[in-house]
């Protein structure tokens, strides 16, 4: 009799801590669906870059194969969101032309920005005697000729949404911003000291 009691009792504890569970689990399942229904409903929004100007120090072509290229841009960006802030991570900027990167990332400093702000920032970013494809100083000269270089500068981080006090994983951000450069007119650039600045206010694709 005593033994069928203890039996009973050991039953009636697993039970318990099966029921504890499924409770617990319910709990967790029901707070991750109301979090993904209000991501959903507010729908973040991705952030808008603007390429604003690039001041060039240097942007030079030697033989054999070496580019070598000193730019400070100044970027924005804005959260177009009512209700959804953005921070910024591992923000690297680097330059490409011709779809090779010819200067090293520059890392910005992590950032939050919030409702419907903007961010501003003017990083430089260079790259000295990079080596690069035989067909890209023949390119270079061709575009010269043509009077515009078309040098693209490019984002990469991750990011996260942050809804009240819920902050999401992280999502991968990259952005590409057109620089049209016309180095063979000088009325389209601005002297400052040994370089140029070139107003471009430029709309860049952003992918999350």
């Amino acid at each position: 009799m005593t033994a069928k009691d203890c039996g009973q009792h050991h039953d009636d504890g697993k039970q318990q801590y099966r029921n504890l569970l499924a409770a617990l689990v319910a709990f967790i399942l029901l707070v991750l669906l109301v979090i993904l229904l209000v991501f959903l409903i507010l729908r973040p929004t991705k952030p808008k870059f603007i390429l604003i100007d690039a001041t060039v120090y240097a942007f030079n072509h030697s033989s054999p194969n070496f580019l070598t290229t000193t730019i400070q841009i100044t970027l924005s960006s804005r959260n177009p969101n009512d209700r959804v802030g953005i921070f910024y991570d591992e923000i690297e900027v680097y330059a490409t032309y011709r779809s090779q990167q010819i200067t090293l990332p520059t890392l910005l400093p992590p950032t939050y920005q919030g409702h419907k702000d903007i961010n501003v920032w003017s990083p430089f970013v260079y790259g000295n005697e990079v080596p690069v494809a035989p067909y890209v100083g023949e390119a270079l000269g061709e575009d010269n000729v043509a009077g515009t270089v078309l040098i693209d500068v490019k984002v990469d981080g991750t990011v996260k949404w942050k809804v009240g006090t819920w902050v999401s994983g992280k999502y991968h951000l990259h952005v590409n911003c057109p620089a049209y450069i016309s180095f063979g007119n000088k009325n389209s650039g601005i002297p400052v000291g040994p370089a140029v600045k070139f107003q471009l206010v430029q709309s860049c694709h952003v992918d999350v």
